[in-house]
């Protein structure tokens, strides 16, 4: 079983890849293969419903999104991660997100239809519930099963250390065959 675990900060080793990261060592832990992938910090085209995935099968726009295309079909479930921008999920983040699953969607491709996912989100203070919901709005249209947790899935912190700092008191994690493991 392979997870692939999507960091969509413009930070590559921010507090949200130190979330991901604390989740995938659970589940290598568990026997599951895990990836890592970075969106990168570049601009990132929103979907323009121009429908040219219904016909290439890929984004229109050669950026992220048909890279992740590529290796998703691959992949056995997913964790999403995004850093809580104003209240929300960053715009990189969305932008991707649109774009992965209408571009998935269109080109008949079914990478995620059936394979769990999950939301990591990190902020400094609040807005983490209304970005899990946001995130786990793609997988619901995508007929997902979407692995819930109690708070494994919300990480506080200005910088990588607090988030370090706060999972060594507590690190539980719902692996995706759904055993919760807790301190």
């Amino acid at each position: 079983m392979k997870v692939l675990l999507v960091n969509g900060s413009p930070h590559e080793k921010g507090c949200t890849y130190i979330a991901l990261t604390e989740v995938a060592k659970t589940l290598n832990e568990e026997g599951i293969n895990t990836e890592i992938f970075w969106i990168g910090k570049n601009p990132l085209t929103g979907c323009t419903a121009c429908k040219t995935c219904a016909k290439t099968g890929n984004c229109a726009f050669n950026d992220r999104v048909n890279d992740f295309l590529d290796i998703a079909k691959d992949a056995d479930g997913f964790i999403f991660g995004s850093p809580v921008h104003y209240a929300a999920a960053g715009g990189a983040i969305t932008s991707f997100m649109d774009c992965v699953f209408y571009t998935d969607l269109q080109g008949g491709r079914r990478s995620f239809y059936l394979k769990p996912a999950a939301a990591v989100v990190s902020a400094r203070r609040a807005g983490t519930t209304a970005t899990l919901d946001q995130l786990n709005k793609y997988f619901a249209i995508s007929e997902m099963p979407i692995i819930s947790s109690r708070y494994w899935n919300m990480v506080h912190g200005a910088k990588p250390e607090d988030v370090k700092k706060t999972w060594k008191d507590c690190r539980p994690c719902v692996c995706l065959h759904g055993t919760w493991h807790g301190s």
